[in-house]
């Protein structure tokens, strides 16, 4: 699995989490998944990912949008 799929993936239980947490939890577990959400639109423009860094760190292979 490469750095790319392995923070898109990440990125979906993220959200996937944040929503169920909100729903069964309490609604401000929708922050979560909007810190999420906005993570990935910074990522999008500036490259920088911290969970790329992360999984880089864990002997991911490197992908074409995070190396």
């Amino acid at each position: 699995m490469t750095i790319d799929r392995a923070v898109f993936a990440f990125a979906g239980i993220v959200v996937l989490t944040g929503l169920t947490l909100a729903i069964w939890v309490h609604p401000y577990w929708v922050l979560l998944s909007a810190f999420a959400g906005l993570n990935m639109f910074q990522s999008a423009f500036t490259g920088f990912c911290p969970a790329a860094m992360v999984f880089k760190r864990l002997g991911f292979k490197p992908g074409t949008l995070f190396k």
